[in-house]
């Protein structure tokens, strides 16, 4: 390798391992002193240091004085606004995400799949009292829960094979057989439903939105306490409601489902 691959190689990593912290940094709310960064990134004190002072140079980060502490900048909060305002998929899924909570009363959120992982990347929250602790810009692992599975089960068979095979390959993963069962079923019905995975006694369902090619590019996905997400509720009023908003924001990508 010459110099010039090696200096090539070098930056890339010095790249990822910048968004590394930032990612990091964005999932804790509280903020990260140096030392419990470093640690979670694999990196030394020193190396850590020099790519968080590029960060805050950019505004992406703010190190607290005094403590010292690295959280999220407003230039991060900027970027994030400028790609909320120009997604088709969140303008389009806004207004009828609202539509949902309104008439139901519950929490609605706008789901992706990337990298084996749901993000919850927009939300419309419940009207009521009692609620669930906001998810947005939250990651789960897609075999956790109700809108990651959806995701994984609708989409492309090479997708799921894909999933599946990262899963076999990590070890402390166990039940694949029933996995894939629990996935054939959910494919064959067109709606996840699950209980306690994104926390005690909450509920979600969830149900695709695909573009005018068939592909998925998202899930609708609507949470709320146990309680009150009642199986004859979800049968009768949430999963009917949800497949028929579904099916509006997909046509709104062109989207014909063949008869």
């Amino acid at each position: 390798m010459n110099t010039t691959s090696r200096e090539c190689t070098k930056n890339v990593q010095s790249v990822d391992k910048a968004f590394e912290l930032l990612e990091t940094i964005s999932e804790h709310k509280n903020g990260m002193p140096l030392e419990q960064l470093a640690a979670r990134c694999g990196l030394n004190k020193n190396r850590t240091q020099r790519l968080a002072a590029t960060l805050c140079k950019r505004g992406l980060v703010e190190q607290e004085k005094g403590t010292g502490v690295y959280r999220m900048g407003i230039h991060s909060v900027v970027i994030a606004q400028k790609f909320l305002q120009n997604s088709h998929l969140l303008n389009h899924a806004h207004p009828i995400m609202a539509e949902l909570a309104k008439k139901h009363g519950e929490a609605v959120y706008l789901t992706v799949i990337k990298g084996g992982e749901v993000v919850f990347v927009d939300m419309i929250d419940s009207n009521r009292n009692i609620k669930a602790t906001s998810l947005v810009g939250k990651k789960f692992p897609f075999h956790t829960n109700a809108a990651g599975k959806v995701l994984a089960a609708l989409d492309s068979w090479d997708l799921l094979e894909k999933l599946l095979a990262k899963l076999k390959n990590r070890s402390g993963i166990v039940g694949l057989g029933l996995l894939r069962s629990e996935l054939d079923d959910i494919r064959s019905k067109g709606v996840a439903v699950d209980v306690d995975a994104l926390g005690d006694d909450i509920s979600s369902v969830a149900v695709v939105v695909r573009d005018y090619a068939g592909k998925v590019v998202g899930a609708l996905t609507m949470l709320g306490p146990s309680f009150r997400m009642l199986q004859t509720r979800l049968e009768q009023e949430i999963i009917p409601s949800l497949c028929e908003y579904a099916e509006i924001l997909s046509l709104k990508f062109g989207y014909a489902q063949v008869s």
